[in-house]
């Protein structure tokens, strides 16, 4: 029997838990420590594999600072789903290169370019380093 693909709002919600935990510098086995879970289940939810029930992403927003409405930011739109007031949704490759640690260390280490000038040449050389015109 062929594993189930997991549904794209569970990932995209376990890609934010994820990213907020690194954000905060925080491993998986503390997040599932003050969770009452192993650090594989907390991955799994990262994955999206497994599912997090309402009551535990609110554990999950209080632990990690944040409410729970940041879990699903840019999510997906699935097919008959209105689009509120008309904003599209972040790209998803924006969220997934946040998730990762190069990701995050990238972004917070451009952010603390003060020059703005020099930010805008260095997005001008990783332009011309990966082809874009």
């Amino acid at each position: 029997m062929a594993k189930k693909a997991p549904n794209p709002i569970d990932k995209h919600v376990g890609s934010r838990v994820r990213m907020r935990r690194m954000m905060l510098s925080m491993s998986q086995e503390k997040l599932g420590d003050a969770l009452g879970l192993t650090f594989q289940q907390v991955q799994k939810y990262e994955k999206g594999t497994n599912r997090i029930g309402a009551s535990r992403l609110q554990a999950i927003a209080n632990i990690l600072q944040v409410p729970v409405s940041f879990f699903f930011e840019g999510a997906p739109h699935t097919p008959g789903q209105s689009g509120g007031m008309g904003e599209a949704p972040s790209p998803a490759y924006v969220s997934d290169f946040l998730a990762t640690s190069d990701g995050l260390s990238l972004t917070k280490s451009f952010m603390k370019i003060k020059s703005s000038k020099l930010r805008r040449r260095i997005v001008d050389l990783v332009e011309q380093i990966a082809g874009e015109e």
